[in-house]
């Protein structure tokens, strides 16, 4: 359902929410799909009042999803000024962040290379699926819900191999990504895929060593091509 809520909300060009049980999780996807699309831009004031004007809410919905978003690194809270959309990522905070996930995802695959099934190589197939198809619209729009897919994927990953703080620490990381990978579109997406594949074809072929290499050499190749933009 999740993931279902994720596409309807990062396919449509800034979308409002629905009254409903889930409502503080639909406002936080509506301004995260913001925030990851550029329609806030990086830097940019954040006010509660227009928000609930643009998504037909109460306040309350509002001030919890950028709560949680603050937590998240994507909002910044200020005394006596408000909120505001995070600035770009320094290039020092890059270079930690990428060297964090050096540290723990190829590990982290090759764990969960052992503890595959069918049933669960068959989701991640999925997974990757999701994120090759062709999708119209705005094109910021489109690779916000590769991003947040490719999140999706990294988190399974971290989920079947089964170190729940290992996968926590990475997930509060990923989101990070979502904003500085838009700098880039077709060429991030494409080489990204294809290394998903490589990464699925170690898994299919239960090759621990080849899973570990797979998931180092995609992490260093995201790196290296984002890195040009920091220049």
């Amino acid at each position: 359902m999740a993931g279902a809520t994720d596409q309807k909300l990062l396919e449509e060009d800034a979308p409002a929410v629905v009254r409903h049980p889930g409502l503080a999780e639909e406002v936080y996807e509506a301004i995260l799909a913001r925030l990851t699309a550029l329609k806030i831009a990086p830097g940019a004031r954040i006010t509660v009042d227009g928000l609930a004007r643009e998504l037909s809410v109460s306040q309350t919905p509002i001030r919890e999803a950028l709560g949680r978003l603050e937590g998240e690194g994507l909002v910044v809270k200020t005394h006596l000024i408000g909120y505001s959309a995070a600035p770009h990522m320094t290039r020092r905070r890059f270079e930690e962040l990428y060297e964090l996930r050096l540290m723990l995802e190829p590990a982290i695959a090759a764990i969960a290379t052992g503890r595959l099934t069918t049933e669960r190589l068959d989701a991640l197939r999925a997974m990757a699926g999701i994120m090759s198809r062709r999708r119209r619209g705005d094109a910021r729009l489109r690779y916000s819900a590769f991003a947040r897919q490719d999140a999706i994927f990294h988190d399974r990953i971290a989920e079947i191999a089964g170190n729940e703080l290992v996968r926590r620490t990475l997930e509060h990381q990923h989101v990070h990504f979502h904003i500085f990978r838009l700098v880039e579109h077709s060429q991030v997406t494409e080489a990204a895929l294809e290394e998903h594949e490589t990464l699925l074809a170690a898994f299919a072929a239960g090759d621990e060593a080849a899973a570990e290499h797979a998931m180092r050499v995609h992490i260093e190749r995201s790196r290296d091509r984002l890195l040009s933009t920091l220049d």
